[in-house]
């Protein structure tokens, strides 16, 4: 392998197109050769579009060139698993999107994963720095105890023919957005949850979670509680509790590529936050981040902090957020 990483991209999905395939062309340990569709002239207009050499119309061609080493998977859910493992066994790196799969004994399949293949689920908030930033106030011990996680993330979108509104592969909130509280959860608080309660409103048509209220037991009286909506007006936030000051990720998942972002530290005293102190970190594109990250561990150079047992973990939390809404109580976590 050359100092770059040769990147596939597997389909012409909005995310892919408009967000992270031209972070991975930024990416200086990365190179985009390829990009593939089930239309070659699909492939071929998206490739003409983000300057990529190479334009594929079926993924098994772009599984089987040997001059790529590693696959973005931006498919809709149900094929998250499929051709993160057709990829895999292909002897490709996958950076597969979230959420990894449909349910948590989906994603155990992952464990047919060939020896030496990286596969990481792309929760891009873990490589901004205002995550890392927010984690290390919390460990220095600044806001105390930790005990309370809020958080909120929703968007407006009753479009019929979007795959988030399609609950046979996949659609809905909670597998959509939600994940990304319980990782913003399970990311602060270093811990998982052993038990979560739900209250899940679906959408008459599309059968999809549109509204779902989560809350989870971490033990030890630390509490994540966040609401996601796919129908309700846009907003997003994490607000981490301690027993001596609270402290607010400001724009804590779709962080801006290309402006500061803030985290806020607030004791309290007034009420209004008009003293709070703010921090202030420079621009930066998370999914840039990602994929050096990424590419630095195909390379070699420095491993992954996380792994397919990681995204396993995440599924058995929707898993029971499911199982809760079905029988309407507390329901356990797996292990």
């Amino acid at each position: 392998m050359s100092n770059k990483v040769r990147w596939g991209i597997l389909s012409t999905a909005n995310i892919g197109m408009q967000k992270v395939t031209p972070a991975i062309q930024k990416s200086p340990s990365s190179e985009v050769v390829a990009i593939a569709s089930r239309d070659g002239a699909k492939a071929r207009s998206a490739a003409d579009q983000l300057g990529i050499e190479k334009a594929y119309g079926s993924y098994e061609e772009l599984f089987a060139d040997p001059e790529i080493d590693a696959i973005y998977n931006p498919l809709p859910n149900h094929l998250h698993i499929p051709m993160t493992l057709a990829a895999a066994r292909a002897g490709k790196h996958v950076l597969c999107e979230k959420p990894i799969a449909l349910s948590a004994a989906e994603a155990e399949q992952l464990g047919e994963v060939p020896k030496g293949i990286i596969v990481l689920e792309a929760f891009m908030v873990r490589f901004h720095p205002q995550w890392a930033r927010a984690r290390e106030i919390i460990r220095s011990g600044e806001l105390g105890d930790i005990r309370s996680i809020n958080a909120v993330f929703t968007y407006f979108n009753a479009d019929p023919n979007n795959v988030r509104n399609m609950a046979d592969i996949g659609g809905g909130g909670i597998m959509d957005i939600g994940c990304y509280p319980i990782t913003a959860g399970r990311y602060l608080f270093e811990a998982e949850p052993r038990r979560v309660v739900s209250l899940v409103d679906r959408d008459e048509n599309f059968g999809t979670d549109r509204l779902a209220s989560v809350m989870a037991d971490f033990g030890g009286g630390r509490q994540l509680n966040f609401t996601c909506s796919t129908q309700t007006a846009g907003h997003q936030r994490v607000q981490v509790f301690g027993s001596k000051a609270k402290l607010e990720i400001v724009i804590p998942f779709n962080a801006p590529p290309d402006e500061r972002t803030a985290i806020t530290i607030d004791v309290g005293a007034p009420f209004d936050g008009s003293l709070a102190r703010r921090e202030i970190l420079p621009a930066v594109d998370q999914y840039t981040e990602q994929a050096e990250a990424f590419a630095q561990a195909v390379l070699g150079n420095k491993p992954l902090p996380w792994d397919t047992e990681d995204a396993i973990a995440s599924m058995r939390v929707i898993d029971a957020i499911f199982e809760s809404e079905r029988s309407g109580g507390w329901a356990d976590v797996a292990r």
